[in-house]
């Protein structure tokens, strides 16, 4: 393997990170503080509890979900979309680099600076609501799987779009409107049973409720239900994935 080729375009979107500091972590943190805000406490204050936990303290997993599928998209998005819109892509297809070793590149640093993200939030929740986390190391686990997935997917968005809109087009237009009837502020239990039925078509609902699972032990799903649904949309995107390169998808005209 080419480590040197693969640090070099990690540390490359690394460093972006650091340089949009503003955009790329004050923004996400001050977002989700304003919806501990508005739900924790408008709503938190007529609902006292959801399955045994205080609702403040119920919603704080299912926004640092959003905040890490929405970034892990968007990161790897742009990440390899910028290169194609400035011509620099063609260096990096014809450098002594693997198709392997540039998605490790590129989906690394965008994984990793949505988990950054995502701890951040876990910490900034602490602020506002009593944390416990029962399963800290299936949480950090479900938390990387998530922000590998969906660092995948946003490759794949940014391969296929080809002008800025479409970047934004299926985060804001399909991922974010999933994530909030995913279960974010709600158990999806609550719902009438038509309802229910629907939802459970979501796969940002097993996302949620994996996540949720490992701070309460509480969940609309099992977990290996959870961890089976996310390692099957991970092999998808992997597929997808080889196969644009294998025949040059966007890539190569």
């Amino acid at each position: 393997m080419n480590h040197r080729a693969v640090r070099a375009i990690y540390l490359f979107e690394m460093a972006r990170t650091w340089r949009t500091l503003l955009q790329s972590i004050v923004s996400p943190v001050v977002s989700t503080s304003l919806y501990f805000v508005v739900f924790g406490a408008a709503i938190g204050s007529r609902i006292s509890q959801v399955e045994g936990v205080s609702y403040g303290t119920f919603i704080v997993p299912g926004l640092i979900m959003l905040s890490v599928l929405t970034q892990s998209i968007a990161n790897a998005s742009f990440g390899i979309y910028f290169p194609k819109f400035t011509g620099t892509i063609y260096e990096i297809l014809s450098a002594p680099i693997s198709y392997f070793e540039i998605v490790l590149g590129y989906v690394g640093a965008a994984a990793t600076k949505s988990i950054i993200l995502g701890l951040i939030i876990l910490a900034t929740a602490g602020l506002f609501v009593p944390l416990h986390i029962q399963h800290p190391v299936w949480m950090l686990a479900f938390l990387v799987l998530t922000a590998v997935t969906f660092s995948l997917f946003g490759f794949i968005i940014g391969i296929w779009a080809d002008g800025f809109e479409k970047l934004q087009m299926i985060p804001m237009l399909v991922v974010t409107p999933l994530t909030f009837l995913g279960g974010s502020f709600y158990s999806i239990d609550m719902l009438p049973p038509t309802w229910r039925a629907v939802a459970m078509l979501n796969p940002v609902v097993y996302l949620i409720s994996g996540f949720r699972w490992s701070f309460y032990e509480i969940a609309d799903v099992s977990m290996s239900v959870s961890v089976a649904m996310t390692t099957a949309f991970l092999l998808i995107c992997l597929m997808v994935i080889w196969w644009i390169f294998r025949t040059g998808y966007r890539l190569k005209n």
